[in-house]
């Protein structure tokens, strides 16, 4: 059995009405999903988008303790030198955070295709619609609601075009459950938490040629 060349996907307009069928390349948007690089691609966009700024005081840093708490001998308690040790209460952290962690990691750029063609065929089975143009005459959220309404998009979305717009982006803004990128800022770990990808018909032809 020959292995099919293309996946064919309905166009449809911003009144929710099919105007046309696309043909897309099977190599990027109907591969077997490959589980493992999307699960490293996932782990390195939240590792590299931790801020690390956690610190604790170490003991130079906590204040007080600069005069010896008791005399060395005599009281049948045991010697202390200073407040700010850490077997105190309020004392110094010996190995707590320091402010400059470094939790990036990386992942090459094969394993990244395949792990982003892998989300993008999970959506053409379920989830992907897309869309003639997506454009606005004016900035108005009810406008931005009323086409994903239209498109027949509930929960969570991923809505991309080649480029965003000052009309475009002001409307999405405030749709909480709605996250408006470009075509070059696509993520897996946005395609995975998504329940549908609304993506432009340009968007969508310069994604398979940057993956094909």
């Amino acid at each position: 059995m020959a292995e099919k060349k293309t996946v064919t996907v309905k166009v449809l307009n911003m009144a929710g009405e099919k105007v046309s069928d696309l043909k897309l390349k099977a190599s990027v948007f109907a591969v077997e999903p490959h589980n493992q690089s999307m699960f490293d691609a996932v782990q390195v966009e939240q590792s590299n988008s931790r801020q690390a700024t956690a610190k604790t005081k170490k003991r130079f840093e906590v204040s007080g303790g600069g005069k010896k708490p008791w005399r060395q001998k005599g009281t049948g308690r045991a010697r202390a030198g200073s407040t700010r040790s850490p077997i105190w209460v309020g004392g110094g952290t010996v190995f707590g955070p320091t402010g400059v962690q470094n939790f990036k990691i990386s992942q090459n750029k094969k394993e990244h295709q395949l792990a982003l063609k892998s989300a993008l065929s999970l959506k053409v089975k379920d989830g992907l619609v897309v869309v003639d143009n997506i454009a606005l005459d004016a900035i108005k959220t009810k406008s931005f609601v009323n086409f994903l309404d239209a498109v027949k998009v509930e929960g969570k979305a991923i809505v991309a075009v080649k480029e965003i717009d000052e009309n475009l982006f002001a409307s999405a803004r405030n749709v909480g459950w709605v996250k408006l990128v470009t075509w070059d800022n696509l993520s897996v770990l946005d395609l995975l938490n998504a329940d549908h990808l609304v993506i432009s018909q340009e968007a969508i032809k310069t994604v398979e040629e940057a993956l094909a």
